[in-house]
């Protein structure tokens, strides 16, 4: 699981530095909901606090468990319930991961120190 969020946050830093973003798709920013933030540093503070995360997942620190946790909870929440908002379809396999994750997080847990 740690070495596929590592591919993740790896692609997100590739993507930032040699693809322009597409103005005529939603980006990161705006499913966030912060659109202040460019899609580039955007994506390489993701990546950044994603490395951060499974680092400390890794390592069964119980403050990556909880960065886990949130993580999930959040990309749940915005593949399924924000992105319909902007006329998209909801992204059903990162609901789908996101809950794969929590359940899996919560039956380890007490492997976290």
């Amino acid at each position: 699981i740690s070495y596929f969020y590592i591919f993740g946050a790896i692609i997100l830093i590739f993507t930032a530095i040699f693809f322009e973003p597409n103005a005529d798709e939603l980006g990161l920013v705006e499913r966030f909901g912060i659109d202040y933030l460019p899609e580039r540093l955007f994506r390489i503070l993701l990546a950044v606090f994603t490395f951060i995360m499974i680092y400390g997942y890794m390592r069964l620190k119980r403050w990556g468990f909880w960065m886990m946790i949130l993580y999930s909870i959040g990309f749940g929440f915005i593949s399924y319930i924000l992105t319909p908002s902007f006329n998209q379809q909801p992204f059903i396999g990162n609901v789908i991961w996101s809950g794969i994750m929590l359940i899996y997080s919560f039956s380890i847990r007490k492997s976290f120190q």
